[in-house]
């Protein structure tokens, strides 16, 4: 049976990646100018089957995409990728919104409208469809529709599909609208019919299920023996006398006012950041894995019961990385690289949903 094909475009450590081909999707080409990203595709053999390539999106461009993949225009299946966030993010509050990684989104519209795929994702943080980013997407989905798309957008929590972790993202799906296509059986499908979203999981996964089964790291902060990427960073006297005060779910409103930090000795409530120098709870869902999650002053980041931060290997397990899947880089190039990641979960159900609005059935999916 004909693949239905995908290029990831962005891919970093592979979540995306993962995700899609768990659902049955054929992913046969990811870049991103990443090097480190690269390497830890490159080191995973096992679950990165499909061909990578460090570039910038540009170098993609003036069909030479199209020339690698030896494919024309309107033959690839599925264009996806997530152009780099920074610039609408919400956590950041300096600077104006004429950020650089904005122009992103329009050279990825750039490139669906060269590739012309019969469907494009558009992944993102919340903040895309906020202030600083709702014109760039609004000129973004009129040049689509200009060009024969219809989009449709979404914001998904990844707690709701299997992710043990609180993260929004902003979904954008669009399809070549009005055509009338033939699926594999034969029966002409109309994609401009309003698109499917994946239903949510009755179930909620939680931190316990996720990283309750782990050993507990080396006390003497090296890595685990038979478990890459899980050891215990040492704590400063001050956070570690901060984390023993503290039990599951507890944070910086929780510390008496002797340790807290000057700059958190007003109000939460005036202030924000009531997260901070926080634990876990292992009966829910931990909150969002970003890319400094491996310091505990960043966020609710402090493990459960024990004294100290998660684990990379922790963070990349409530991301829903396999466990056997390897990352390349220093701690802080791992830990970028999993809290930039797509949970692999949460796009599985966007890819199942993608083939299943297509009216594409692939007997290989699970």
């Amino acid at each position: 049976m004909t693949a239905f094909t995908c290029v990831d475009a962005f891919c970093g450590a592979g979540g995306l990646s993962l995700g899609l081909s768990a659902a049955g999707i054929d992913v046969v080409f990811g870049f991103d100018h990443d090097p480190v990203a690269i390497s830890t595709l490159r080191q995973n053999p096992h679950w990165i089957k499909h061909e990578i390539l460090e570039s910038e999106l540009q170098s993609m461009l003036g069909r030479r995409m199209l020339r690698r993949l030896d494919m024309v225009p309107g033959e690839l299946d599925l264009l996806a990728g997530g152009p780099p966030c920074q610039g609408f993010s919400v956590q950041r509050t300096i600077g104006g919104d004429a950020d650089d990684r904005n122009l992103l989104v329009n050279d990825y519209g750039d490139l669906i409208l060269e590739i012309l795929p019969r469907c494009f994702l558009l992944e993102n943080v919340p903040g895309l469809g906020g202030r600083r980013g709702r014109a760039v997407l609004e000129a973004f989905r009129q040049r689509m529709a200009a060009n024969g798309y219809i989009t449709e957008q979404r914001t998904l929590d990844a707690q709701n599909f299997g992710v043990p972790q609180r993260r929004r993202r902003v979904i954008l799906i669009g399809t070549r609208g009005g055509a009338q296509s033939t699926g594999p059986d034969g029966a002409q499908i109309d994609e401009s019919r309003p698109f499917q979203w994946p239903a949510t999981s009755e179930c909620t996964s939680t931190v316990w299920d996720a990283i309750g089964h782990l050993p507990a790291p080396p006390p003497d902060g090296t890595e685990h023996p038979d478990i890459p990427n899980h050891r215990a960073d040492k704590l400063s006297a001050l956070n570690l006398a901060r984390i023993r005060i503290l039990k599951e779910g507890q944070g910086r409103t929780h510390l008496p006012p002797h340790l807290l930090a000057n700059c958190h000795r007003r109000d939460a409530a005036a202030i924000g950041h009531r997260n901070v120098y926080g634990r876990m709870t292992w009966d829910d869902v931990s909150p969002t894995i970003t890319a400094r999650f491996d310091s505990f002053t960043r966020g609710m980041f402090g493990h459960p019961e024990q004294d100290r931060t998660i684990s990379l290997r922790e963070g990349a397990l409530l991301q829903t990385f396999p466990l056997d899947y390897s990352f390349a880089g220093t701690k802080v190039e791992v830990a970028r690289q999993i809290g930039n990641a797509v949970p692999v979960k949460l796009a599985e159900a966007i890819g199942r949903a993608i083939l299943s609005n297509i009216g594409f059935k692939n007997a290989d999916a699970a």
